[in-house]
């Protein structure tokens, strides 16, 4: 299978709120179509993860962000041009997602990916997915495929072929929290 077709058929499972196992710009993830309350809600009892605990997501492209953020930091597009790394902002005043994923702040974290199969996966799908590492929540976070246990992998619905999973920067990815227009706050580097 190429890559064209595996986005296809990982897409058409998103599509009937599958949850998918796929690799990321930084490590392997647990993911599903993030306006899917119910394949959400399998995420989180697979992860047997608080459900105060939320989940990044993942979009394509910078101009979609305003789909789901009210107002953007004004600092915000100077940040997501200069980072170098994956690196996953919090913006306040989240919109048209579902509940689930806002923080009780009324914060989302979102990053905007740079792995080819994840960039054309949304893409085509046309809505965010959520990323979290693909391990029980407290569990240490493994690094490549086949450090990922089988509990996982017999949860999920799909499994992205091993192959398009070379995965680049094997750690979690930088995180800032947007404060106001011109401020914020690295929470991880």
């Amino acid at each position: 299978m190429n890559l064209s077709e595996e986005i296809i058929k990982t897409s058409e499972y998103l599509k009937q709120g599958a949850v998918i196992l796929y690799p990321t710009d930084t490590i392997w993830g647990i993911g599903c179509d993030a306006t899917n309350e119910v394949a959400i809600a399998r995420i989180f009892n697979i992860k047997q993860r608080s459900l105060n605990k939320n989940f990044l997501i993942l979009l394509d492209q910078v101009e979609k962000l305003s789909l789901y953020i009210e107002h953007i930091p004004l600092i915000a597009w100077d940040l997501i041009e200069k980072t170098n790394r994956p690196t996953t902002f919090i913006y306040p005043n989240v919109k048209n997602l579902p509940k689930s994923l806002i923080a009780a702040d009324g914060s989302i974290a979102i990053r905007m990916v740079k792995n080819e199969f994840c960039q054309k996966l949304i893409g085509l799908l046309g809505k965010p997915i959520i990323s979290t590492s693909a391990n029980i929540s407290g569990k240490p976070t493994p690094a490549r495929f086949q450090d990922i246990s089988q509990e996982i992998k017999d949860k999920v619905d799909y499994i992205v072929d091993k192959s398009f999973g070379i995965v680049e920067d094997v750690k979690p990815s930088t995180i800032i929290r947007f404060i106001d227009d011109y401020n914020f706050e690295i929470v991880r580097e």
